[in-house]
């Protein structure tokens, strides 16, 4: 399925355009707070832990490990509706395991969401980033490391 009715992040966004600057790039970036080290997911002006509102993005290995997944099924809307069930998972990143992005496991960067049997997914298991073009995004999925 051509993914063309999906929900998209704005890439022009300021509060988040490093990071998809970095997705189109090929590379998975971390907002940082230059106060007190603090990494931060999702990115937002202030520092939750100092509240400077200084920050740097950087670069992240993409390695983590599954968290969390769930299995959605219909009714969804119509763009996932067609492809479900599929999985959404939840990685923990191996630099920072408080650090959690949302994503789908595949077997491939171009790999269909339902691609993986869902019954095959483990707690714990070790993943690395891939990025797919959808639309004009590159979103951060999954593979099994």
């Amino acid at each position: 399925m051509a993914e063309t009715g999906f929900l998209l992040p704005d890439p022009e966004d300021p509060e988040n355009a490093p990071f998809w600057a970095a997705t189109a790039r090929g590379e998975l970036h971390i907002q940082r707070c230059t106060g007190c080290g603090r990494r931060r997911m999702p990115p937002r002006p202030m520092c939750p832990s100092c509240r400077s509102l200084d920050e740097r993005w950087e670069k992240v290995s993409g390695r983590g490990a599954i968290w969390s997944f769930v299995v959605p099924h219909p009714p969804l809307l119509p763009a996932y509706a067609e492809v479900a069930p599929y999985n959404v998972v939840l990685v923990e990143l191996e630099e920072d395991p408080t650090l959690r992005l949302v994503g789908n496991l595949v077997e491939s960067a171009e790999g269909p969401l339902d691609g993986i049997d869902p019954s095959t997914i483990e707690i714990g298991e070790k993943v690395r980033v891939v990025f797919s073009a959808v639309g004009d995004v590159h979103l951060p999925r999954w593979v099994r490391a």
